[in-house]
């Protein structure tokens, strides 16, 4: 993957300061090919991202210094690569974001953001066997028809999902709310591993990014955002995963929804959702009708 100066300075002051496109804004306007940023004071910076002083002090010292490393090369030795926003790569969806990712990282099958259409799978992080069952039904019709799967890697339905897609033989996405030298949670290393060798994770932090409890509502656009429609098998009325499918219904996605029994608290938000207009789903081939 080939980079212009442009987008290798977008990926140094990324480094040192990960926020969304929209944060770029000011500076982008300012010096649209991002050229003599080491010139830039404190104050200056301070401006730029609207910040207080305190927090550019060291903006100055930490560009330098990240602009004389070998930022790409040394990525790329960790298995990563880096898609700065204004990179031919980079997912055209990811734009319709209005806090689009400024750089997107990833570890794994790069083609596979060029697959479409995907199909996000999501849920509670404490799904049951019921989930499991569900995806049995969903997933193999999705593999047949070389659809990827896009989750979260979170415990519970994200990683039944990406188990899924694996166990019958398809092409999954994991968007993770941490960058790559951290693993949340510790227990989906192995799985993470795999996908990073056979599939393809992605996230917009850097890889020295620790996971946070701000860092996985946000990662939440992410797959909305990937995902053509956003299949939900178990969740409570109120959670990260309700976020997801806002951000769906804001961009226009088909949503679906497993029905669950009524006296079962992980089956009332798919339950509240089909009260709402979401399609009830007990088959793969509903979704892939829906998408042609």
């Amino acid at each position: 993957m080939l980079y212009t100066n442009q987008q290798r300075h977008l990926l140094n002051l990324h480094y040192i300061h990960p926020v969304p496109i929209n944060r770029f804004t000011k500076l982008l306007q300012e010096n649209p090919s991002l050229e003599n940023l080491h010139s830039y004071s404190a104050l200056h910076w301070s401006y730029i991202f609207n910040l207080p002083v305190a927090k550019t002090k060291e903006f100055p010292m930490k560009f330098k210094e990240i602009s004389e490393l070998p930022i790409v090369e040394l990525l790329r030795g960790i298995g990563c690569f880096p898609i700065p926003y204004c990179h031919s790569n980079y997912p055209e969806e990811l734009k319709q974001l209005c806090d689009s990712p400024a750089v997107l990282y990833g570890k794994g099958n790069i083609d596979l953001l060029k697959m479409h259409p995907r199909v996000g799978i999501i849920g509670s992080r404490k799904a049951t066997d019921y989930s499991r069952k569900a995806l049995a039904f969903i997933v193999p019709p999705l593999v047949d028809h070389h659809i990827p799967i896009v989750s979260g890697l979170a415990d519970g339905a994200d990683t039944m999902a990406h188990q899924a897609a694996i166990e019958y033989g398809g092409d999954t996405i994991g968007v993770l709310g941490h960058g790559f030298s951290h693993m949340y949670p510790k227990k989906n290393q192995q799985i993470a591993e795999e996908m990073a060798r056979n599939h393809l994770l992605v996230t917009e932090y850097p890889p020295y990014f620790p996971p946070a409890k701000w860092t996985f509502p946000m990662r939440n656009r992410i797959i909305s955002a990937l995902s053509s429609a956003l299949v939900i098998t178990e969740s409570v009325e109120r959670s990260g995963t309700m976020s997801t499918v806002e951000h769906a219904l804001d961009h226009g996605k088909e949503i679906f929804a497993v029905p669950g029994a009524i006296d079962s608290p992980l089956s009332a938000g798919p339950n509240r959702l089909l009260d709402e207009g979401a399609k009830p789903l007990w088959s793969g081939y509903q979704i892939i009708d829906s998408l042609q």
